[in-house]
């Protein structure tokens, strides 16, 4: 070995790959594995699920703690794609909403517009069968929640194949889309490419989009799209993408803070122009556009503030907490993050799309949702600002969802509460470390190239 090559790094890259291989083929193997022993619900998962984040935590230190070089990325691609394959030939799990995506596409198909009716409604009558229709939740009184760009990829991706799996691929592609423009942004800021492993093996990316078909990763690929637009300075791309992402799924619309550039009007402008022009086909509907966001917000204990795990502790505790007052404070500390943005006089692009993160994060905490599809867009934050919480926040969520066999350690009645305890009392502790311990948690030896963007905050 020559000299030249022992200080190029090039045996530690080797290495790495190796690691990587051998992590792969076993995580290529834990998603095979159901295929032979069926996981029939998420309480039969829970082993599984514990070896595929020990693999998954596995391979993400190594690429955090060594570089692999374009054979890794490469091998990370494939890897992505096998682990993939047999989710997708599985029933879905975790959710049956990919029906209710299946019924909207083929309400649209026959020129009806789909928040007009529930399913059960009469006039759509000779449009169920024994496949679809059977399985879409609330279908006798609630009509569909979804945007405007969501019921646009229904129409279209039913229109190729009007089946689950149909739809399910259709997802996956937009993942595909979300991992390239992952890539480029990677490699715009001078960070390491194949850090896209955290989303492209990510357990909880895998089981919720090509598992269980979520609509979520089309959201996850165009918030990708304003990620990659907003480093290049795109802005009009910025706010379109932001726009559809809003129009697939509404929680993007929390990221606007950290992808606008004071007394920039281009984005904004593009961004309420999509939103305008996404709902013009739908304006049929009238009041129905809103579908059953009211009723979700009723069901879902958004209204009594069940949902909020801060504010639940709070009640337990004895404190009376109105659930407005909850909300207010949880918009007024989102506020303060977008205010200290807006106030950074040398905004950086990856200073910005830290921002975005933590506003991303912040959302999913304060509004401590259980559904783990919501969890998937934190995933794409994961690979470009890494943290030991987030990758804990990602890494966890589908073993500890079912918290039947924990939840007699917390002497806690409630199976929610319990899962919220084991998820975010950790990640809070993960996430205060750095301030309390600061000389146990250095940066990770990869930073932005010299000549690509400055970063001042702290990563792995």
């Amino acid at each position: 070995m020559t000299v030249a090559a022992a200080q190029s790094g090039r045996p530690r890259g080797l290495t790495a790959t190796t690691v990587l291989a051998m992590l792969g083929a076993l995580t290529v193997g834990s998603y095979l594995y159901p295929l032979w022993a069926p996981v029939r619900d998420i309480f039969a998962l829970q082993a599984l699920a514990f070896v595929q984040a020990v693999l998954f935590l596995g391979a993400a230190w190594t690429i955090l703690r060594s570089r692999s070089g374009r054979m890794g990325l490469g091998l990370i691609l494939l890897v992505g794609i096998l682990c993939r394959v047999p989710l997708l030939l599985m029933p879905p799990q975790f959710s049956d909403d990919v029906y209710r995506y299946v019924w909207d596409g083929r309400v649209q198909a026959v020129g009806i517009n789909p928040y007009r009716y529930v399913p059960a409604d009469p006039a759509l009558a000779r449009l169920r069968d024994a496949t679809i229709y059977p399985h879409i939740n609330r279908r006798t009184y609630a009509h569909t929640i979804y945007p405007p760009v969501g019921q646009m990829i229904f129409l279209a991706i039913t229109r190729v194949s009007d089946t689950v799996t149909g739809m399910k691929t259709g997802m996956v592609a937009f993942e595909a889309a979300a991992v390239w423009m992952l890539t480029l942004t990677l490699g715009c800021l001078g960070l390491p490419r194949d850090r896209v492993l955290l989303y492209a093996w990510n357990p909880l990316v895998l089981w919720q989009y090509a598992g269980a078909g979520h609509v979520d990763a089309a959201a996850i690929a165009f918030v990708a799209v304003a990620l990659f637009a907003h480093v290049r300075r795109w802005e009009a791309l910025t706010g379109v993408a932001l726009g559809c992402a809003i129009l697939v799924k509404w929680y993007p619309a929390f990221l606007f803070p950290a992808l606008y550039r004071r007394g920039d009007r281009i984005m904004p402008l593009a961004l309420g122009a999509t939103v305008i022009a996404g709902y013009l086909p739908y304006l049929g509907a009238g009041t129905g556009l809103i579908g059953f966001l009211p009723g979700y917000a009723q069901e879902e204990g958004l209204v009594s503030g069940d949902r909020f795990f801060l504010l639940d502790v709070a009640r337990l505790a004895g404190v009376t907490v109105p659930t407005l007052a909850y909300v207010g404070a949880a918009l007024v500390a989102l506020l303060v993050i977008a205010i200290r943005v807006w106030r950074e006089r040398d905004r950086t692009a990856l200073g910005d799309v830290r921002h975005a993160g933590l506003l991303a994060t912040a959302f999913i905490v304060l509004i401590s949702t259980h559904y783990l599809w919501y969890f998937g867009w934190l995933a794409l934050f994961l690979a470009l600002t890494p943290t030991v919480s987030l990758l804990y926040l990602t890494a966890a969520t589908t073993w500890l969802f079912s918290a039947l066999w924990y939840r007699p350690f917390f002497g806690i009645n409630d199976e929610m509460l319990s899962f919220d305890v084991a998820l975010y009392v950790p990640f809070a502790l993960l996430a205060l470390a750095p301030r309390v311990w600061p000389r146990a948690w250095r940066p990770g030896r990869y930073r932005p190239r010299a000549d690509g963007p400055a970063f001042a905050g702290r990563e792995m």
